[in-house]
Order: structure tokens, then sequence, then C-alpha cells
């Protein structure tokens, strides 16, 4: 296995030096920097691409939800914290784990062999960190079966949860993998792994139903497209 790329974000250096000192012990563990803000912190995330966050979950001006939030890609995670409420509140939000400050060595033991066990696959599977309402989630692209316009937000179906995230469907479009994601009309993008058929109806136009029973209707303009998408 490659050596993980860990980069440690909090705002309080003894915390960080505690986490470096116990990182000793793990050679597979490469530590390509450390940051004390949120605003450190991404530019170093955008810049080195690690596969784990230490990350302190309450630090001044940007907590690291916030931070989670503003990433296209989130990594794994492995929240920290002094405050018992964000550390049941980080479990909830499936993180791979959390560690009670101080950090005690056979915490960290256990936090460091789950997340080998689960690491590969967030690594082959990216996602991303979102706020609905009062909850978070880390989701997965892949598992997105159907995205519709609401306004100013975008709502995710994912499983059978509906998930409202403050973005247009134009700017999220441009993020989205065009191998995986099909815009069908003006408020619908749709993964194309989830087609389970596709029918003409009105002589042109085509209506396609999901492996979840969705059916949704393709513009006249998309349709056209699909067909060359699927004939390639």
């Amino acid at each position: 296995m490659k050596r993980i790329k860990t980069l440690i974000i909090d705002d309080e250096r003894n915390a960080r030096e505690e986490i470096k000192r116990m990182l000793v012990n793990y050679p597979d563990f490469e530590l390509i920097g450390e940051a004390k803000n949120a605003d450190e912190a991404k530019v170093l995330i955008e810049l080195r691409q690690p596969d784990l966050l230490f990350l302190d979950i309450q630090m001044p001006v940007t907590s690291g939800f916030e931070l989670l939030e503003s990433l296209e890609k989130v990594p794994q995670v492995i929240f920290t914290t002094a405050f018992d409420q964000y550390a049941v509140k980080a479990f909830e939000f499936n993180a791979l784990d959390y560690l009670m400050k101080p950090i005690r060595e056979e915490r960290f033991m256990k936090a460091i062999e789950q997340l080998k066990v689960q690491l590969p696959d967030t690594i082959t599977d990216p996602r991303i960190f979102v706020k609905d309402g009062l909850h978070y989630h880390f989701i997965t692209w892949k598992k997105i079966h159907l995205i519709e316009s609401m306004d100013n937000y975008a709502r995710l179906f994912i499983d059978h949860k509906k998930i409202f995230i403050k973005t247009s469907l134009n700017q999220l479009e441009k993020k989205l993998d065009e191998n995986t994601f099909f815009r069908i009309n003006r408020t619908q993008i749709i993964n194309l792994e989830y087609v389970d058929q596709i029918k003409t109806v009105n002589g042109s136009r085509l209506k396609i139903s999901l492996l979840t029973g969705d059916l949704l209707d393709v513009s006249d303009r998309q349709s056209a497209r699909f067909r060359k998408l699927i004939q390639q």
C-alpha cells in the first residue's frame, strides 16, 4: 500500500505536536503539512491532495465542518475535538472516526487501523461534504442517481434521501463527470449508471426509467444528444 498523505489541521500547536508524535510510530503515513486554521488548510489540501485529514472541529472563524463544505473533493477525515457534543455530532456524520483530546495512544491506534481498512474506498470513490438543514453528510457522487434544480438549490437524490445544497444546476453540472452524469432537461441531471430503460415517445423525444423506478422526460434537444452518446 502506498504511503498515506496526511495533513493535520488544528489551531492549537500542542494538539498538532501530539498527533505528529503519535504518527511517528506509523511509517505508512507521510505527514505532508499542518495548518492552524481553515484558510491555510484549504490551500494545502488543494495543493497537496492529502489522503487523510486530522481535523479539529472547533476552530476560530471557520470550523472544521465549514472547511469540509468548501472542498470539491473531501479526503478521509478523523475529527479531533475537546468538546463532547462535537464528538458525538461528528460521529453521526459518518466520519471515519473521532478522537477526544487529550488523545489516548490506544484510541489513536484503533483509528489508524480502521482507516487502513476503509481508505481504499474513499480514494477510488471521491466524496463531498454537504450541510442539509441541521444535518451534515459525506456523499459519494456515484450513489446519487438524480439531481434536480430547486430555485437556487440543487436537490440530490441518494438512496431514499433527498439532500439540498445551495448551488445552481448550471454550476453543479460543470463539476460533474460527463462520463457519469447527463443533463436530460432544464431541471434534471441523471446518473447514467442508473439508467434502466429508454423509450421513444412522440416521434423523437425520449423517456428514461431509472433503476430506482423514476420515470423521466428528456427534452427534444437532449434526446438528440443522448442518442449520439449511446451510439458511441
